[in-house]
C-alpha cells in the first residue's frame, strides 16, 4: 500500500446481489424463523431480535441446526446474569463436540473431510472414513491410558492431521484439551500446560518452517520433566519417521497407541456447560490466563458464525493460516460443524493464495498483516493464479485498514466478501464481523455478530453511536468462558472482563458504531494515544505510517501515565533496502501532522531491526510502553510467547 492508493474510511466497495442474498444460509435462517411468527425482514431487524430475545435466539439455534445431544425440557439461561455471577446455559441438556463435528463425515463417508498440506510438500486427504477410524482409534487409545471425562489432554504439535484427531478423540471422551504450537518455547508451554496438570501429553519430534528444520526433542523432554501428573508422553514422529520416545520419562510412539480393532466411535455425553478446551491469553505479561470454554456454547457459536456470517456449507472448503497455539485453530476445526472440508497447512506464509488455488479454497482468513504486506508488495493474486473459486476472505488479528480492503477488491477478486472479524480468544468466535446481507465498505466491519450486543461506551458508561468509545457486550454469550482454570472464587475472570463496568464484559477495544450498524476498530484500548486530551487509537497511526513503502513495520507508544503526559515514541522497522533518513523523518512527521493532527506528531522517531509480536502476530503496544515505563523486561514481557524474542532488547532504554 502507498500514499497513491488511500482509500477514504467508508468507501463503498462490495455490494450482494438479490440472488445471493436470497440464497445466503443467514436468510434462509430468517425465513425459518418467520414461519414462527418471528419478524426478521431485515439484518437489523434480525440481530435487535437475536439480542432482546436472546434465549428465543439460542433455542433457535439448537434446533435450526439439529444439535447432536438432549436438549431437555429447562431453561435456556439460569442464574446469572453473567458467568462469574453463576449463570448456565441450557441446565439439563447434555452435548458432546466431537459428535456434532463428526456428524456430517460420518453422514458422508467418501468426501474428504480434511485437506493437509505441509511447506516441506506434505500432502494428505482423509474423506469422512477415514477421520471417523482415526479419531475411534485414537479415543481407544487415549481411554486405555487411563483418559476419562475431565482429564487434560495437551499437545505440543503444529497444524497436522493428527492435532485434530487427537482433539476430537479427546472431545469424544469428555476430556479436555489444551495445544501449543511447536515454535513455542519451553518456558512457556509450561507457564501454561503446568496450570491445568495433564494427564497425556502429545508431541511431535520437530517441526519445519521457512526451509529450515527444528528438533523439539530436548523440548518436549524438558516440558515433560516440569508436568509431573502425565502417565504418558505420545511422540509423533513428524520431522523424522524414525524419531523415538527414548529418554521420555513415560515416552511411546503414536503407532503405538492401544487401538486395535478400535473402529466404532463413541460419544461422552456431558453437561453443556462442561469444559471442552483450555486456551490461553497471550501470555505477554505475568501467567498466561487459562480460559476454559464449554461444549455446548462453543458449538452453538461456531454454527452460527460459520454459517451466517461467513456463508460457510458442504460445499465450501475452508482454510485460515494459524497455529495450534492461536484459538483461530479451534475456529477452523469448527469448519466440520458446518459440513465443510478444512484445510490444515503446516509451514511459513510464503504464498498462501498459491496454496488456496491448489487446494481449491473457497474461504481463505488470514491476520490482517499477511494483507497489507501482498498489497505492499504489490502482489496481484487474482492474476497469478486461478482464485475463481474463491468467495470469501477473513482478515483478524488487528484492525484492517482500508487500503487492505480495497486491496483485496483490486488485486484479488471483486465477487467476493471480505469479512474483517474482530473478536478474540475469549469468546473463541468473531463478534464483530461480516454479513452476506449487507454492502461493505473501506475499513468497516459490516455488522455486530447475531446473539452479540456489542456496544460502544463513552466513559460514563452509556452507549455512544458514531463516537469512539470502549468495546462492550451487555448481553451474555454460551461462548464467554465458563471459568478460568484455578480461579474457583472468580475473581481473576471478574476482573478481566467485568471491573470496569460491573456486569458488562469490556473487551479492551476502541470500537466505533456507525448509525447503520458497522462499525470500526481501532486498536487496543489500553495502548490508546492520549495527546492533549485527544484520544486516538493506535490502527489510525499506523495506516499513516505503514503506507510509506520505504517501512516495513511500525510500534507507536505513549508513555503517558495517568495525570501525566509523557512522550510520543515511534518505531520503524525500514523495508529491505531502506533506511531512516533525515529526510524520510521529516516526511513522517508532515504526514503524520496532516493526516492525524500536529498532537500526534512523534516527540522520537526511531529505527529498530524489528517490531516485537505474538506468536498469533499482535504488536506487544502495552508490555514495551511498560517497558519505556522502567518496567524490567522480565516483567514486562513473556519473551517465549513472541515471535523473535531477541527483538525486544532494542527497546529497553539505555541507563
Amino acid at each position: 500500500m502507498s500514499r497513491d492508493h488511500e482509500v477514504a474510511e467508508g468507501a463503498l466497495l462490495w455490494e450482494p446481489s438479490e440472488e445471493a442474498v436470497a440464497r445466503a444460509r443467514v436468510t434462509g435462517f430468517a425465513r425459518w424463523l418467520a414461519e414462527r411468527g418471528v419478524p426478521a425482514g431485515s439484518y437489523d431487524e434480525l440481530w435487535r431480535w437475536s439480542v432482546t430475545e436472546i434465549d428465543a435466539f439460542w433455542d433457535a439455534i439448537w434446533s435450526y441446526f439439529e444439535v447432536v445431544g438432549e436438549r431437555g425440557d429447562g431453561p435456556v439461561r439460569e442464574g446469572g446474569p453473567t458467568p462469574v455471577d453463576g449463570l448456565t446455559w441450557f441446565p439439563g441438556a447434555t452435548v458432546n463436540y466431537a459428535a456434532n463435528a463428526l456428524r456430517r463425515a460420518a453422514e458422508d463417508p467418501d468426501r474428504p473431510a480434511v485437506v493437509f498440506r505441509s511447506e516441506a510438500g506434505g500432502h494428505r486427504v482423509l474423506t469422512g472414513r477415514e477421520l471417523c477410524l482415526h479419531v475411534a482409534e485414537v479415543r481407544a487409545g487415549l481411554a486405555a491410558l487411563g483418559v476419562g471425562r475431565g482429564d487434560r489432554v495437551v499437545a505440543y504439535v503444529p497444524s497436522i492431521p493428527e492435532a485434530l484427531i487427537c482433539f476430537l478423540a479427546t472431545a469424544s471422551l469428555g476430556a479436555i484439551w489444551s495445544s501449543c504450537s511447536p515454535d513455542f518455547g519451553s518456558s512457556s508451554v509450561i507457564d501454561r500446560f503446568s496450570q491445568i496438570e495433564p494427564k497425556v501429553m502429545i508431541a511431535v519430534d520437530g517441526y519445519a518452517y521457512n526451509g529450515k528444520r527444528f528438533d523439539r526433542r530436548e523440548i518436549v523432554g524438558e516440558i515433560e520433566a516440569a508436568l509431573p501428573t502425565l502417565a504418558a508422553t505420545v511422540l509423533i514422529p513428524y520431522l523424522d519417521p524414525a524419531a523415538t520416545p527414548d529418554g521420555l520419562r513415560v515416552g511411546m510412539r503414536y503407532a503405538d497407541l492401544p487401538a486395535s480393532g478400535h473402529d466404532t466411535l463413541e460419544f461422552e455425553d456431558v453437561p453443556f456447560d462442561h469444559p471442552l478446551w483450555v486456551v490461553y491469553s497471550s501470555g505477554t505479561t505475568g501467567l498466561p490466563k487459562p480460559i476454559v470454554h464449554g461444549h455446548g456454547g462453543v458449538v452453538l457459536e461456531h454454527l452460527k458464525a460459520l454459517s451466517f456470517h461467513q456463508d460457510l456449507g458442504p460445499d465450501d472448503v475452508f482454510f485460515w493460516y494459524t497455529t495450534t497455539g492461536w484459538m483461530m485453530w479451534n475456529y477452523l476445526v469448527g469448519g466440520l460443524l458446518v459440513g465443510s472440508t478444512i484445510v490444515l497447512y503446516d509451514g511459513a506464509p510464503a504464498d498462501l493464495w498459491r496454496l488456496a488455488a491448489e487446494s481449491g479454497v473457497t474461504y481463505m482468513g488470514v491476520g490482517a498483516p499477511y494483507i497489507t504486506a501482498c498489497a505492499k508488495d504489490g502482489r496481484r493474486p487474482g492474476e497469478e493464479y486461478d482464485l475463481s473459486g474463491l468467495r470469501g476472505i477473513g482478515s483478524t488479528g488487528s484492525p484492517l485498514p482500508p487500503e487492505g480492503f480495497a486491496w483485496v477488491y483490486e488485486a484479488v477478486g471483486k465477487d467476493l466478501l471480505l469479512g474483517s472479524f474482530a473478536g478474540g480468544t475469549d469468546l473463541c468466535t468473531g463478534f464483530v464481523g461480516p454479513t452476506p446481507l449487507l454492502p461493505l465498505y473501506a475499513g468497516v466491519l459490516q455488522c455486530r455478530g447475531l446473539g452479540a450486543k456489542v456496544e460502544s461506551f463513552g466513559d460514563d458508561g452509556e452507549p455512544v453511536v458514531d463516537e469512539v468509545g470502549e468495546l462492550v457486550i451487555t448481553e451474555p454469550m454460551p461462548s464467554m468462558p465458563v471459568f478460568f482454570w484455578n480461579d474457583p472464587d472468580g475473581e481473576r475472570y471478574r476482573e478481566s472482563y467485568f471491573e470496569m463496568f460491573p456486569g458488562v464484559w469490556r473487551h479492551g477495544d476502541w470500537i466505533k458504531v456507525r448509525p447503520d450498524g458497522g462499525c470500526v476498530i481501532y486498536g487496543r484500548s489500553d495502548s490508546t494515544l492520549n495527546r492533549g486530551g485527544v484520544r486516538m487509537g493506535t490502527a489510525d497511526f499506523y495506516r499513516v505510517v505503514e503506507a510509506f513503502p520505504e517501512i516495513a513495520d511500525s510500534l507507536v507508544i505513549d508513555t503517558g501515565r495517568l495525570g501525566q503526559e509523557g512522550r510520543l515514541i515511534l518505531y520503524v522497522q525500514p523495508a529491505e533496502g531502506a533506511e531512516l533518513t533525515e529526510e524520510l523523518v521529516g516526511e513522517l512527521r508532515r504526514r503524520i501532522r496532516s493526516a492525524l493532527s500536529p498532537r500526534h506528531v512523534p516527540d522520537e522517531i526511531n529505527q529498530v531491526p524489528g517490531i516485537p509480536r505474538t506468536l498469533s502476530g499482535k504488536k506487544l503496544e502495552v508490555p514495551v510502553r511498560k517497558i519505556l515505563q522502567g518496567t524490567p523486561v522480565e516483567r514486562a514481557a513473556n519473551r517465549d510467547s513472541l515471535a523473535d524474542p531477541d527483538v525486544l532488547d532494542h527497546f529497553i532504554p539505555s541507563s
